[in-house]
């Protein structure tokens, strides 16, 4: 069986490859964990579409602030130095190539790069595109956090998307609770692997051929 690790280490693996002094989006649900392990020591700038530049990390109980949130409505904290502006100045910040990079979930990647997380197309789904088309297409480094497998089984990781897409050719690196992946010459190349997992098992588990970096 091979290991995974927990949704909290791989927020914490993913804030290590953050460099200082870049300014960040982090998508809703599992992403927004990547905020409470960014290190202390460096100045990296996280910015919600709902307009806050300078988010810190989650707050204590006794501290949430119930005006202060993030895009996915959870309770965040402002850093010294953060700015508030509006909603439309926003998304001209993500839509003008201002963003280094944005962490996104997702349903599907294509070995190609190509991005599905706003709908599963099933009926009666409720679609959930939010800003991350904005994002997908505006940021210069697109880091996808995701679980490897759905809780079926069947992988997240694919040779072609089979939902709505978010962004074509836009995801430079997924990060799942097997291993990372980098997306690389049109396929995914293995940058590094968790627990007992190994080329063969992730081959194995996605059906795809996988690269090795």
């Amino acid at each position: 069986m091979s290991t995974r690790i927990s949704r909290d280490d791989l927020a914490r693996r993913i804030a290590a490859d953050i460099p200082e002094g870049a300014y960040v989006n982090l998508g809703i649900g599992a992403p927004t964990l990547v905020a409470d392990y960014l290190p202390e020591d460096l100045e990296i700038i996280l910015h919600t579409e709902n307009g806050l530049l300078g988010m810190g990390p989650s707050p204590d109980l006794a501290l949430i602030d119930p005006d202060l949130i993030n895009a996915g409505k959870q309770p965040v904290t402002a850093l010294a130095g953060a700015a508030y502006f509006h909603h439309a100045d926003s998304f001209a910040m993500m839509r003008g190539g201002h963003l280094d990079v944005c962490v996104l979930g997702a349903f599907q990647v294509s070995q190609t790069g190509d991005l599905a997380n706003w709908s599963t197309g099933a009926p009666g789904a409720i679609p959930a595109v939010g800003g991350a088309m904005d994002l997908a297409i505006g940021a210069k480094e697109v880091f996808v956090m995701t679980d490897l497998l759905t809780k079926t089984g069947q992988p997240k990781l694919v040779e072609r998307c089979t939902y709505p897409l978010t962004g074509v050719g836009c995801v430079t690196r997924v990060y799942t609770d097997h291993a990372v992946f980098d997306v690389a010459g049109g396929r995914f190349a293995v940058r590094e692997t968790f627990g007992d997992n190994t080329l063969d098992t992730l081959t194995s588990l996605t059906g795809l051929e996988l690269g090795r970096i």
